[in-house]
């Protein structure tokens, strides 16, 4: 009995038994280790290269044709397999001058650009008002620089491509006045701490500009990657020159196209033929000074014009000369009654006369290429700041409008006398104009507006920067 109640409290219930007992072998077990995390670090390494490589070439939810940065993008920047890359550049428009300084997240996989930042600051007037004191020009661009390279890191100055490109202002300036500024700025460039070489400053082609901005456009409202019929006309109105630039897809017109309106490019590794138009002397300022010239002596400094209403007499400066602007000798007026027995007169712009003045400068000048009004277009500039002036569009948000609104409020503005906006009717009737007779745009045809997408500005100066980031300055 005592022997068995030892064997209870011991737990002792027989002879030793070693069929089940295993020896443990530590090196085995310092293997299995290894196994496991190699095999973790293999699933990581798949699903981070899946990630990266996968979204760069579209096969995810995500997709390197997208403007801007994400979440993604900082993991790819910490494990190496992105870096930032940096461009600025200078804007010398006809009405002001404008530096864009761009940080982008630069794939080392293939190139691909994604923006990440953007600085904008804009002075007035342009570099072209400076042609008979180019010394002074250059200094209005120095300050732009150093604004620059506070938002550039200091070691990487060196690395970032900086360029200037003027457009229509100087391209209008005699040859020897726009040369002479160049030079200037070509000086300040070589003492500026950014990389620069003998192209960095220059003249820009209107096809260039053109096609810059399209792709700005497009680009950031993400409409590269898929359908490149999808993608947007452009129509730019600047101070001296506007254009037009779209994916043509329609065979007569790729068959009857000049071949100099015709591109071929390569975005996002795809390669396009792409329409550009420039039309100098079509821009805003420009086409203003033509209209207002019509039925005065050439080269004189005061202008009476039938656009413009007779209770106005003002001063307008362009390209260095100042002008008295002045209604017509002859006053047109309109009767309105205020109630049964008394009418109100009033003077007016007569818009018929004003809309046949313009259609004779335009219809001069402009091809319409016929494929335009079938496509989705997007316009900025000058049509911006017009539909803003006269609640055609939110002046925040942009928006749509169409041809005709347009239309109207040119009409409305003539037979509305405001001395505060001296050359609205003119303005409006151009715009008018210029898209119905000289881009055969049907009345109805919509147009999105817009100055900014997602807090970027729509300028050409961002289109350069992708080119020259991948094709060197």
């Amino acid at each position: 009995m005592a022997s068995v109640r030892q064997r209870k409290l011991t737990g002792d219930h027989g002879p030793p038994s070693h069929s089940n007992k295993t020896k443990k072998n530590p090196s085995h077990s310092r293997n299995s280790i290894k196994m496991q995390n190699c095999f973790c670090m293999l699933i990581a390494f798949v699903v981070v290269s899946t990630i990266v490589t996968g979204s760069y070439f579209d096969v995810l939810p995500w997709s390197p044709y997208k403007h801007a940065t994400n979440t993604l993008d900082k993991v790819a920047f910490t494990l190496g397999l992105q870096k930032h890359s940096y461009a600025v550049i200078i804007d010398a428009g006809s009405t002001g001058s404008r530096v864009l300084a761009f940080t982008f997240h630069e794939s080392v996989i293939d190139k691909n650009l994604k923006l990440d930042h953007e600085l904008f600051i804009e002075v007035k007037p342009g570099l072209s008002s400076f042609s008979d004191n180019p010394t002074k020009g250059a200094e209005t661009i120095a300050g732009l620089l150093e604004k620059a390279k506070e938002v550039i890191p200091p070691s990487e100055l060196k690395n970032t491509p900086l360029a200037m490109k003027a457009t229509a202002g100087l391209r209008l300036l005699p040859v020897k006045k726009a040369e002479g500024l160049l030079e200037e700025v070509r000086k300040l460039f070589k003492a500026s701490p950014f990389l620069t070489n003998d192209n960095s400053v220059s003249i820009m082609d209107g096809s260039d500009e053109g096609l810059f901005s399209w792709f700005t456009v497009n680009f950031l409202l993400d409409l590269f990657g898929g359908d490149q019929e999808q993608t947007m006309a452009a129509l730019d109105l600047g101070g001296g020159s506007t254009q037009i630039t779209f994916i043509p897809t329609d065979q007569e017109t790729l068959n009857h196209t000049k071949s100099e309106f015709l591109r071929h490019i390569s975005a996002f590794h795809h390669n396009l033929t792409v329409y550009t138009q420039s039309y100098l002397g079509l821009g805003m300022m420009a086409a203003r000074k033509e209209i207002l010239s019509v039925g005065n002596a050439q080269g004189a400094t005061t202008l009476r014009s039938e656009c413009i209403n007779p209770i106005i007499t003002t001063e307008w400066t362009y390209a260095g000369v100042t002008y008295t602007v002045m209604g017509p000798e002859k006053s047109h007026y309109k009767e309105e009654k205020v109630d049964r027995n008394v009418k109100q007169k009033y003077p007016i712009v007569k818009f018929e006369e004003c809309f046949n003045i313009v259609s004779s400068y335009v219809n001069k000048t402009v091809d319409k290429p016929k494929e335009l009004n079938h496509k989705k277009i997007s316009a900025f500039s000058y049509y911006y700041d017009r539909a803003t002036e006269n609640s055609l569009i939110d002046p925040f948000t942009g928006g749509a409008t169409t041809v005709q609104d347009f239309h109207n409020a040119a009409n409305k503005t003539c037979e509305t006398p405001n001395s505060e906006q001296p050359f609205m009717c003119l303005d409006l009737t151009f715009i008018s104009v210029l898209l119905q007779q000289g881009f055969g745009l049907s009345l109805d045809k919509e147009l999105h507006l817009y100055k900014q997408i997602d807090g970027h500005e729509i300028s050409w100066a961002l289109g350069a920067a992708f080119h020259i980031l991948q094709n060197g300055l």
